[in-house]
């Protein structure tokens, strides 16, 4: 059992008490240069990062051996946009560190390394050398890290509140007292409790501080935690100073209270950060650890042991609980339940999940136990694809965080500059009082906010839309997307739903509706052709559907129709030859006129005439929230086009239904493309939504652009957001968050940019105490955070939506339980009666 596979046993797991300083020791980090230890927090990928094709994920393969590794950690230590600068910087410099990327709001990093060149000890050592820890991207390890740093930062705030109180007690009768009311004695008494009950939050409370700035002083590096330190450690020098030495230069006045004050209020803001960020951005982490950390398998004696996730494989069977996640792809073959698919789908409502039924790793048995025939695991499943989009995505730096990045850096430098300015500008009239105002200079223009503003509204965001089934594989989408003015859409697969339904039945030669129904759906049950399907589809759909007919010598005429020696089980009539196909198969005249696919029925006679029985009228099932969604859009000022390589008469139908005025059929993938950069030379910033199989080049040409899940594999789709369920209202919606997503980053930016020209001036001037400069900065990042913390709310509604009225030809697409959740378009005959149009 490996050490580092979640659901390993107490006595190899690493414990969190293990070890307090560092949770994960060299000597264990070395145990991750087994290859049999990187697919559990990495995959093989192509150098530059992408999956490999195929799926593999055997690190012994040649092809896993031959490619680079991507691999994921939690980061311990760093608190900054800066931090997330350095490990990134020391990461590139090791050799065989193809690419890396950290996440200043996530704490997470990403690394493409080369087997062959580096082994992960060498890139994590240069990470714990840059004086941070890494840690495998587990669950366990995540969970465990995630608890001590919140049981960590609860107790410095614990200790630093009670250290404030107390000062503030014994500071109190210097503020109240009038002069000659206290004696040099008895004010001297009370400097020596305040040293005394400060050192202690000094030194415990303030540590993590004083840590990383010599850090920082060692590396030769400036983050956001240097000037916070020198803050604290010139205010504590300097009064003890005064303390020690009351006729020094600095004996005038000690500032216990303010530096008991400021640090309680950073740790506040701090720790209530914390906590927002693990409940908001943390909803990603949530969606990426579903999987079980074990699972009962079946033994060759045919009893059941609970092993590792990891070490299931295909042809395995394992035995499901209520209550737990499916931790692969498979098939029940014992058992029955319901399963609970939002992840993959977006909708929370159980899907029947009976014998012979498929499962995906994921999602939760929510009914009783079953047993499952393992078919996918790891890499191979879709779950596996959304965590990958995920995970890529959050590690993801929009534009205007990275801006912010690249100011963090020059703007500490000028806070350490002007801190330095201050003092020696109020140094000849007051020592004491000028080292205070460059103590609430270094303080209060901390830049917490400015690298937080960005990056915890995009991450909350893109965690919301998660939840309901909108995969952000490009965090500058939502940026993108909230400036969209144009929406294209794809027709088949997108306004429409997959496959096609019976709209109508035009009946012939003296047979009725229900005859031709049934005649037509005898030889439709024997092809697979999304027409012949749709015939057996609406036929079985039927209250009592018909046995009557039996097929003989079927032969199919590719692209054009079926024909087959039919008999009449009840021997009513002789044995006929029958076509079903094209107008030109059926030997009929074509009808040109009709918006809609027909598929002719006729019968050949004696003489070898054919004639005609019956015409079916096919069409595509439209969505039924479509003409919701376009108006929605519409009244969004969003234009909607469609664009298809459909026939003109049929994309005409659709747009029709779907209240799009501007419509274009016939096109191929490159007409389409010429269609968007038309648009965009127009100055439209245009987003694109298709079903990613053949839109792959515009997808990939507009600005922003979404595909739906279930029509592409999620590695190879070129879209910004995959909508992984079945309702294009999601599109709006997604919209809708977008902008309040980027009027929220742009609320923030203003904030902090509003909050440092304010208070720098004041603290220069030494208006501002140091205590109201710790405050400031702590309300300042946590009024960033609470900012972001709106956007976890559920996706903006849609007026009207629901109440859309249903397409004309009242389709209804019912779940099969068999087909892994896809939908079957059926005929309603309650309110398309089959009777002569």
């Amino acid at each position: 059992m490996s050490m580092f596979q979640p659901g390993a046993p107490a006595s190899s797991a690493v414990h969190p008490s293990d070890s307090v300083a560092d949770p994960l020791p060299p000597q264990r980090v070395e145990l991750l240069d087994d290859p049999q230890e990187w697919l559990a927090f990495g995959r093989p990928c192509t150098p530059a990062g992408s999956p490999l094709p195929g799926g593999a994920t055997d690190p012994g393969t040649a092809d896993a051996a031959a490619a680079a590794w991507d691999s994921h950690v939690v980061l311990e230590g760093m608190h900054c946009a800066a931090c997330a600068l350095t490990i990134e910087d020391a990461l590139r410099a090791v050799p065989g560190v193809l690419q890396a990327d950290v996440s200043a709001a996530t704490r997470r990093a990403r690394v493409v390394w080369q087997p062959g060149r580096v082994l992960p000890s060498q890139w994590m050592e240069a990470v714990r050398h840059a004086g941070y820890r890494a840690m495998p991207a587990m669950d366990a390890f995540a969970r465990d890290q995630r608890l001590r740093e919140s049981r960590r930062a609860l107790w410095r705030w614990l200790v630093a509140g009670f250290c404030m109180m107390q000062v503030m007690m014994y500071a109190w009768p210097a503020y109240v007292a009038q002069p000659g009311d206290l004696s040099g004695e008895m004010e001297q008494l009370l400097r020596w409790a305040s040293w005394v009950i400060t050192l202690p939050m000094v030194v415990f409370s303030c540590g993590p501080f004083f840590t990383s700035a010599l850090r920082d002083i060692r590396q030769r590096r400036v983050s956001m935690d240097l000037p916070v330190a020198l803050g604290m450690a010139i205010t504590f020098v300097v009064s003890t100073a005064g303390t020690f030495d009351p006729a020094g230069i600095f004996g005038k006045e000690v500032y216990y209270d303010s530096l008991t004050m400021f640090v309680f209020f950073l740790l506040t803001g701090r720790w209530l950060e914390l906590r927002l960020r693990d409940r908001t951005a943390g909803a990603l982490e949530a969606v990426m650890n579903r999987l079980p950390d074990s699972v009962e398998r079946r033994t060759a004696d045919g009893s059941f042991a609970r092993v590792a996730t990891r070490r299931i494989g295909v042809g395995d069977t394992i035995r499901v609980l209520p209550g737990e996640a499916f931790p692969a792809d498979g098939r029940i073959t014992a058992g029955s339940t319901h399963a609970d698919e939002a992840l993959l789908t977006g909708e929370s409502t159980p899907v029947a999940r009976p014998v012979g039924s498929s499962v995906t790793a994921g999602s939760y048995n929510l009914q009783a136990p079953v047993e499952v025939l393992v078919e996918g695991t790891g890499g191979q499943t879709r779950f596996a694809q959304i965590v990958a989009l995920m995970e890529s995505a959050s590690l993801q730096k929009p534009r205007l965080a990275q801006l912010a990045d690249r100011i963090a850096r020059p703007f500490l430098v000028a806070v350490l500059l002007a801190a330095a300015l201050a003092a020696a500008y109020w140094w000849p009239s007051d020592p004491g009082h000028a080292l205070m105002v460059a103590v609430a200079v270094l303080i209060v223009t901390c830049p917490c906010a400015l690298s937080l503003a960005t990056p915890v509204a995009m991450l909350t965001a893109a965690g919301t839309l998660a939840r309901h089934g909108v995969l952000v594989r490009n965090l500058q989408g939502l940026e993108a997307l909230a400036q969209v003015d144009t929406m294209v859409f794809d027709k088949t697969g997108t306004l429409t739903r997959d496959g096609m339904a019976l709209q109508a039945v035009h009946p012939a030669g003296g047979c009725s509706a229900q005859e031709a129904l049934d005649l037509a759906a005898a030889l439709a049950r024997q092809s697979m052709h999304p027409a012949s399907r749709a015939l057996a589809a609406a036929a079985s759909a039927q209250p009592l559907p018909s046995g009557r007919w039996q097929v003989m010598g079927l032969q199919e005429d590719a692209g054009q129709g079926l024909t087959a020696t039919v008999e009449d089980a009840t021997g009513a009539m002789a044995a006929r030859t029958i076509r079903l196909g094209s107008a030109r198969h059926a030997g009929v005249a074509n009808d040109a006129g009709g918006a809609a696919l027909q598929v002719v029925l006729s019968e050949q006679a004696s003489d070898g005439a054919l004639i005609e029985l019956a015409r079916f009228d096919l069409v595509e099932d439209l969505r039924a929230e479509a003409s919701a969604v376009v108006r929605a859009l519409q009244q969004d000022g969003v234009a909607v086009q469609l664009l298809s390589g459909d026939r003109r008469g049929a994309v005409q139908r659709v747009a029709t239904q779907a209240g799009i005025a501007h419509a274009q059929g016939e096109c191929t993938p490159q007409g389409k493309l010429e269609a968007l950069q038309a648009l965009q030379s127009q100055g439209h910033h245009v987003a694109m939504v298709g079903d990613g199989l053949n839109d792959g080049p515009v997808l990939a040409g507009a600005h922003v652009s979404f595909a739906f899940g279930r029509a592409v594999p999620l590695a190879q789709s070129r879209a910004d957001f995959v909508v992984l369920g079945d309702s294009l209202a999601l599109v709006p919606q997604t919209v809708l968050l977008a902008r309040r997503t980027l009027r929220v980053v742009r609320q923030n930016l203003w904030w902090a940019a509003a909050y440092n020209a304010l208070c720098v001036p004041l603290a220069v001037l030494g208006w501002m105490p140091a205590w109201l400069a710790g405050l400031g900065m702590a309300l300042s990042s946590l009024l960033v955070v609470l900012n972001a913390a709106r956007l976890a709310r559920d996706l903006p509604s849609l007026p009207g939506l629901h109440s859309a009225p249903l397409p004309t030809a009242a389709l209804a697409a019912r779940p099969d339980p068999t087909a892994g959740g896809m939908s079957q378009p059926s005929l309603d005959l309650s309110k398309t009666p089959l009777e002569p149009v």
